[in-house]
């Protein structure tokens, strides 16, 4: 498909291709993502509008509830391994089946202690609540099914994300079908609940089935101890890193619910999940470049930051390009999509937009922790941001509701991903880098 497109591309772009042959695979690839995105973020939207409308801020706010409280439970689910087993497929790809099976024996085990952790904490907050733990239940049995994205590490590392792109688009359109007949039958929120479980579950099996017709034999993935070890103890920083991140960027709906009610949380949900839909740019964008990046750093040091730069400036610029329009768009956007009961998103959606330059950033930042084995430096400043998240929504939520909680959002995205960076000298080259980025490359400063 690549192949034929660039065919039509201006002789000057095409020379580019012609001798480039792993350039024309990294394309390839993150057409094959960006189409699988662009369909998520389509359908995605449109159900996920219309099951907002249809249960109401209340009823909306409470799945949003379970699903955030699950969300601060499933970096335990990955336990930080998906870029480290990346990183190990590519070095040492003779250990494929080893590699594979070690990390997938720990996504499961890891799973199953984040079900356990979620259904036991929820019964612990909310008691006599019978809605509230069977929601958070449902929805956390989805961590288990999990571990079948090995598949996809594996795809990645090949730069071959074709079959991972059908196998989890087939799932999310079948489900996306399944919500509408949900509404049209009028089903309670519970039931949206069981869909959400039901996509990762039915996602994992298409993997499964991708894994398989790809030439690989699932038989011959085999867990070893050493190997489990040796990417643990390379990962469990990375694993807290998760854990601190799952706090700031859901701990305000949790906290939302308990301090001013589902319906708050409703509408935040309603605006976030406009603001959070164009996350997927940046890992789309990372996850095709990583190996070029890798091999990069191989060969040289100013090719490599070159190409960091690169990545940067791009991923700042479609930031830039989502959050301007829509501050200003923000209120008629809202009220177009969510109706009237949801209108007071409007001003959340205006702020919280702005979180996305400081994801990207922070996205973008992955490899060059990866590469560079600074895990650790990552743990202490998504671990801060967390701590400053749960303090400024401790002040800004009681006062503001909502409207604080994206203020909150965004400093402390702010301050975790990029401006912490500047206070070590580990770190520092890289805040040049995305400082100089938010500037649009502007900055005459050699990082």
């Amino acid at each position: 498909m690549i192949t034929s497109l660039i065919g039509y591309l201006p002789a000057s772009v095409r020379s580019r291709f012609e001798h480039r042959p792993y350039l024309k695979q990294i394309v390839g690839n993150s057409a094959w993502l960006f189409a699988d995105k662009l369909v998520r973020m389509g359908v995605g939207l449109i159900v996920g509008v219309w099951v907002a409308r249809y249960l109401g801020p209340e009823q909306f706010g409470q799945l949003s509830y379970a699903i955030a409280f699950v969300a601060l439970f499933s970096p335990i689910a990955s336990l930080g391994l998906d870029g480290i087993a990346v990183r190990e497929l590519l070095r040492h790809p003779l250990k494929k089946d080893e590699i594979l099976g070690s990390v997938f024996m720990l996504k499961l085990i890891g799973g199953g202690v984040a079900f356990l952790g979620a259904s036991t904490v929820i019964a612990l907050m909310r008691p006599e609540e019978i809605q509230a733990r069977w929601l958070v239940m449902i929805i956390a049995a989805g961590l288990i099914f999990q571990a079948f994205d090995v598949a996809d590490l594996w795809f990645q590392s090949q730069v071959q994300s074709r079959c991972t792109v059908i196998a989890k688009n087939f799932a999310f359109l079948a489900l996306a079908g399944i919500k509408v007949w949900l509404i049209l039958i009028r089903s309670d929120v519970e039931a949206f609940a069981w869909a959400a479980t039901a996509e990762i579950a039915l996602g994992a099996l298409g993997l499964f089935i991708a894994f398989q017709s790809a030439g690989n034999a699932w038989r011959t993935v085999q867990p070893v101890m050493a190997r489990m070890t040796s990417l643990l103890g390379e990962s469990w920083p990375l694993l807290l890193s998760g854990l601190a991140i799952g706090l700031y960027m859901r701990i305000d709906q949790v906290m939302l619910a308990e301090m001013v009610g589902e319906r708050e949380v409703g509408l935040y949900s309603a605006a976030v999940r406009l603001s959070e839909i164009w996350y997927v740019i940046p890992a789309i964008i990372v996850s095709s470049v990583m190996p070029s990046l890798t091999e990069a750093r191989a060969r040289s040091q100013e090719l490599y930051y070159q190409r960091l730069g690169r990545m940067f400036v791009l991923l700042t610029g479609i930031a830039y390009l989502v959050a301007i329009p829509m501050t200003f768009l923000a209120n008629p956007v809202i009220r177009f999509l969510y109706g009237e009961s949801y209108e007071a998103a409007g001003h959340i959606l205006a702020v919280h937009i702005w979180t996305g330059v400081f994801v990207f950033l922070g996205v973008a930042s992955g490899p060059w922790i990866l590469n560079e084995g600074f895990t650790r430096l990552s743990l202490y400043q998504t671990s801060t941001g967390a701590i400053s998240n749960i303090v400024l929504n401790l002040y800004m939520i009681p006062h503001y509701g909502a409207f604080g909680a994206a203020w909150a959002t965004i400093v402390s995205q702010c301050l975790a991903a990029w401006l912490l960076n500047l206070f070590s000298v580990r770190s520092r080259q890289l805040f040049w880098l995305q400082s100089n980025a938010m500037v649009m490359g502007l900055m005459k400063r050699d990082p």
